[in-house]
């Protein structure tokens, strides 16, 4: 092979494809598969329009992945690794479509099935997995992002019902959503209560102008005087220790997909830079390009190694929060990197939705700041290494 030809290992410089099993190989390249297919072709116009198909739900519980991490019930009981691997296929598609399989799955379909009652989880986890029910999951307030426990989303008791005024801001899926999982102060601490769509009090507002997770509708929800019966509270989510169970899951879906997103928008750098020809030759021969694509394989290498890592750690149940915060703080960073460097490489033809880089830079910004923003992880591996917390 000579020195112009394109490396075999351009895509995989730490061969991580050894690390993975048979079967882990086989499903991501079952849904890398399905991506390619149904998603990527149509992903530029859905984020032009604002939003994804409403047939695409179904799809998506068809295809296995939503709530797959998740035992009995008759779900999938996928490991930490496979259900990793399904996230970067999707981001690699666009932000917008994992972060509506992590809502779905990571933050709802959990809520319920671990703190849900019995009669919860007969009632919603099914339809969720299969895509033919929509959920939510509402705990960002106007005025609690980074500190969700001065939330003000209050719930009272009047009887056997439960009251519940307040507000909820930047909730994904909400505007679609069937179920939206919500959690309040009580007079005993924070719980979690289940509100179906329709109910009296409740109302969900898309946020639009948006200029990132274009194809993820958000919404800023309001609750007054909304009526619940007794049978809507999470009756095993206590305090805080049930959304950050949530979020926690979220954020190992976040390792392993920025690293999709990143990966995409190397691959598309590098075959522009290939083909794109200047002073008699393409632009992939020219030392800055050459610098620029090791940096984007370097750090999509080392950010798939971390998260795999970290995925075989949660496997073996001994992965820390720290560890998550880490793993999601070092590889978004990484990601919106890649993405604005590949970006360069493309010219004027990379800030049209002919090219992917430029549309996974502006998800990967919002990225940064969903679960959890990238100056409060900061401060998580600030106390786990000093042992001083910063945030109290």
């Amino acid at each position: 092979m000579s020195t112009t030809d394109a490396t075999p290992l351009a895509g995989d410089l730490l061969e991580l494809d050894a690390l993975l099993s048979p079967e882990e190989r086989a499903g991501r390249d079952r849904i890398r598969a399905f991506a390619g297919e149904q998603l990527r072709p149509h992903v530029a116009e859905w984020y032009e329009a604002g939003g994804l198909p409403a047939e695409l739900p179904r799809l998506l519980g068809d295809l296995g992945v939503l709530g797959m991490h998740l035992e009995g019930h008759g779900l999938g009981g996928a490991s930490a690794v496979e259900y990793g691997l399904a996230c970067v296929e999707i981001e690699a598609v666009d932000s917008g479509l994992r972060t509506f399989v992590s809502v779905q799955g990571s933050l709802a379909m959990t809520a319920i099935h671990h703190f849900g009652s019995d009669e919860q989880r007969g009632e919603w986890l099914g339809p969720l997995a299969a895509g033919e029910a929509l959920a939510c999951f509402a705990l960002t307030e106007p005025e609690a992002g980074s500190d969700p426990s001065s939330m003000r989303t209050f719930a009272r008791r009047d009887g056997d019902d439960w009251v519940l005024d307040g507000e909820k801001r930047w909730i994904g899926s909400a505007t679609v959503a069937d179920v939206v999982v919500v959690w309040a102060q009580t007079d005993d601490g924070v719980r979690g209560f289940l509100v179906p769509r329709g109910t009296r009090g409740y109302e969900a507002h898309e946020i639009t102008g948006k200029l990132s997770m274009r194809t993820s509708p958000h919404a800023h929800l309001r609750f007054e005087g909304c009526r619940l019966p007794a049978a809507a509270l999470l009756p095993e989510a206590r305090g805080m220790r049930a959304p950050f169970t949530c979020l926690g899951e979220a954020r190992h879906g976040i390792v392993w997909g920025s690293m999709g997103a990143a990966r995409d928008a190397f691959e598309c750098a590098l075959d522009y830079a290939s083909r794109r020809e200047v002073f008699g030759g393409p632009i992939a021969r020219f030392q800055l390009t050459q610098q620029k694509l090791v940096g984007m394989a370097i750090a999509v290498s080392t950010g798939s190694l971390l998260a795999l890592h970290l995925g075989r750690m949660k496997d073996e149940g001994r992965l820390a929060p720290e560890q998550i915060s880490l793993g999601k703080l070092a590889n978004v960073r990484a990601a919106l990197e890649v993405a604005r460097t590949a970006r360069t490489i493309l010219g004027g033809n990379g800030v049209t939705l002919d090219f992917s880089p430029m549309r996974h830079a502006a998800n990967l910004e919002s990225v940064l700041t969903y679960e959890g923003t990238e100056e409060i992880h900061t401060l998580v591996l600030g106390k786990a290494i000093t042992g001083h917390s910063a945030l109290r």
